[in-house]
């Protein structure tokens, strides 16, 4: 067997490791404390960009009560962010339903007419079967004991993962009259002459793809702070920042959040609320650790 190179640290001594790096330590009690409820290697996440490998030390002056406070910013805003995709998520189920049923078909899903293309599909099929079957849903049972075991397009897109709705977003037809020509209608934006314009089916699909990835990072307590997410959702040429950054991150995310909004006052409430939790903590945080210009507001606003 592999003889992993590293040997594990007692509480106390990854305390120590900490001391000999150069970090200000005020209490090694409530280190300790830390270290047991949150655990040494999340917390290196908020402090890897202060330290130096090459001389294994910490940029002078920084403190663990700093890294403590960077990891409970980056908790608020993940409960702040996933709040508020869930409205996303649940708005974009209704529509995407109301849009689907203008063809009057309850099982609409298991039509491949109404899809571009068939062997993308099956594909989504599969994944639309295996996650139906997967629930213990009563809505669910109800249709599996009653109806033969057919599901209904709104029943079966509650259970559906975030990601398996992109795809089948993705696939739907276009045209006047089209499922997706309904439910892109709920997301127009302006242009840059001033007119209406619903979102491509490319562009829409990105922006639910990105929001994905967010979501199940908010779900899974990963850390969000400076962090490149390798998504790409299609930004609207008026919220692009110049230069271009290297790589996609938060800003990018929270503005296909902000595309795909449930109401105007929701998202102002989150975007109030991702201000002040951005100003209460000013003092540990970077806005380019987030990918955020410094309009960032402007941006966010509706």
């Amino acid at each position: 067997m592999y003889q992993y190179p590293k040997q594990i640290l007692t509480i106390t001594q990854q305390v120590q490791s900490y001391i000999d790096a150069g970090m200000t330590i005020t209490s090694r009690g409530d280190v300790e404390k830390a270290l047991k409820s949150i655990g040494f290697y999340r917390l290196r996440g908020y402090s890897f960009h202060l330290y130096d490998n090459s001389t294994k030390k910490y940029v002078p002056g920084t403190k663990f009560e700093d890294i403590l406070k960077l990891y409970q910013f980056d908790q608020k805003l993940s409960d702040l962010i996933f709040s508020m995709i869930s409205k996303i998520e649940v708005a974009l189920r209704v529509r995407l339903v109301e849009s689907l049923l203008v063809h009057g078909d309850a099982l609409i899903l298991q039509d491949s007419s109404f899809f571009k293309e068939k062997k993308l599909y099956w594909q989504n099929m599969s994944a639309i079967a295996s996650e139906i079957a997967r629930s213990n849903d009563v809505f669910i049972k109800h249709n599996f004991h009653n109806h033969e075991g057919e599901v209904p397009v709104w029943a079966a897109v509650e259970v559906l993962s975030f990601g398996t709705l992109s795809k089948i977003i993705k696939n739907l037809k276009t045209g006047t009259g089209s499922a997706y020509s309904i439910l892109a209608a709920n997301y127009q934006y302006t242009s840059k002459k001033g007119n209406l314009v619903k979102p491509s089916q490319k562009m829409f699909a990105s922006w639910v793809q990105g929001i994905s990835v967010l979501r199940n990072m908010c779900a899974h307590n990963s850390r969000i702070y400076n962090r490149t997410i390798h998504t790409t959702p299609e930004i609207l040429d008026a919220d692009k920042v110049t230069p271009l950054p290297a790589h996609n991150g938060l800003y990018q995310i929270l503005l296909a959040m902000k595309y795909l909004r449930s109401s105007d006052g929701e998202w102002s409430l989150f975007a109030d609320g991702l201000d002040k939790l951005i100003q209460d903590n000013s003092r540990v945080i970077s806005l380019a650790a987030m990918n955020l210009p410094t309009d960032w507001k402007v941006h966010l606003s509706v």
